[in-house]
């Protein structure tokens, strides 16, 4: 676990594009143990996929749909050849070109945001026999992160090819949004919503919510700082998360070693508040920590009272952790909320220089629960600008509602 988030970690903070390729495939034979790897592109003008790592001078590239690397790309589903010869898709070009004889082969579509095709990542030669299932869910992950990654890294060289480095905000800017869920998952029985707005100087804000092995991921996070740092750092631990968890790691694991990881790697003077949990849809069960990320917001609608949750524990990446923490949980009841709310709405000032506060989120709350989700973070968001009206915006904003809806008849 810990070298799958290490190389989580690398890929999120790599913007060469040639050093990110050339990471991918090496972290990849060393993980699977495979002998030789490589990694290819789409080019979508063309049509083609181009092999970037290793550089060879023929075959160089190859038709979407043909052999087992076009067919891996065109239907984006893993191909796993335990006998290359044996396979009739098999071309054999790279090894009538090299002198090298493939036995065994595992590709594996690079699906960006969006299903945007990105490549295929191809592993050769396990070096203790055939790749396996497990070989499958571990290659599967890594090619998740590798996907976004890649595309992050051709966005960042077009951005640094198009703007000054006095833009760097821009560019922050610009990462930071790609991180956001382009679409709300679909939760039977709920009602969701997240909201972002960044201020105009770059600072940490992020969250997350996707459907995960059936239950709902949420994540809100809040990076120290302004600018570039603080953006790549939310972006690292939302990676690193994803590919924790689609290799099998429980909650409570996976926030000990990404808080872990990241107090390896971030500055003294920097950390991240966050907010990380999982909703059972069938059981409203929900289990969370909150690394000084709080207050929680929890209304309970047969009361029409709000429960305040504080942080569970220090901010991430303050300092290693030697166990698991136990996670905190709590139940969706019938026309419940659950408000994930950053301090960017909590400590907006008005001109006399008060807050807005806990009091006034929980009026919003009373007031409007019963209405969409979409509809209340935009009555939560108007009632913090009415307060502070006159003021700018002092601080990245973000809020995630999530409501269980009313049984019917209820």
């Amino acid at each position: 676990m810990a070298r799958i988030l290490e190389v989580t970690r690398q890929l999120a903070a790599s913007f060469d594009l040639t050093t990110m390729l050339t990471e991918v495939v090496s972290v990849s034979q060393s993980i699977l143990g495979a002998d030789m790897g490589a990694l290819w592109l789409y080019e979508a003008d063309s049509h083609d996929l181009v092999i970037k790592v290793p550089e060879f001078d023929s075959p160089d590239r190859v038709a979407a749909g043909d052999g087992l690397v076009g067919e891996c790309l065109t239907s984006q589903q893993i191909i796993n050849v335990q006998d290359c010869y044996a396979d009739p898709r098999f071309q054999g070009a790279v090894d009538k070109a090299t002198g090298y004889r493939t036995r065994t082969m595992l590709c594996v579509p690079l699906i960006g945001s969006d299903d945007a095709l990105v490549g295929v990542l191809q592993l050769l030669n396990k070096n203790s026999g055939e790749f396996d299932e497990d070989d499958e869910l571990i290659a599967r992950s890594l090619a998740a992160q590798c996907a976004v990654a890649l595309q992050r890294t051709r966005l960042t060289e077009e951005l640094f090819e198009k703007r000054h480095l006095d833009e760097e905000v821009n560019i922050a800017r610009e990462i930071q949004m790609s991180t956001l869920p382009t679409r709300m998952p679909l939760v039977p029985g709920y009602d969701l919503h997240g909201k972002f707005l960044p201020t105009s100087q770059t600072g940490g804000d992020m969250f997350d919510l996707v459907m995960l092995d059936g239950q709902l991921f949420m994540l809100l996070g809040d990076a120290t700082g302004h600018g570039f740092g603080p953006a790549l750092s939310a972006t690292q631990m939302q990676a690193m998360l994803r590919v924790a968890f689609r290799v099998g790691a429980d909650l409570d694991s996976a926030f000990m070693h990404v808080n872990n990881q990241l107090a390896e790697d971030l500055p003294d003077d920097r950390f991240i508040t966050a907010f990380m949990g999982f909703l059972d849809p069938d059981t409203h069960h929900v289990r969370f920590h909150s690394g000084g990320q709080g207050p929680i917001l929890h209304f309970h609608a047969e009361s029409a009272e709000c429960e305040w949750h504080k942080p569970t524990r220090f901010p991430v990446g303050v300092m290693e952790m030697d166990v698991p923490d136990k996670a905190k949980s709590l139940d969706m009841q019938p026309g419940d909320i659950l408000g994930l709310i950053s301090d960017g709405v909590f400590e907006y000032e008005n001109k006399q220089g008060q807050q807005f506060g806990e009091g006034r989120v929980a009026e919003v709350m009373r007031a409007y629960h019963n209405i969409a989700m979409v509809d209340l973070s935009q009555q939560l968001l108007d009632a913090t600008f009415t307060f502070g009206k006159e003021v700018p915006q002092a601080d990245d904003i973000t809020v995630v509602l999530l409501r269980r809806l009313p049984i019917s008849g209820m």
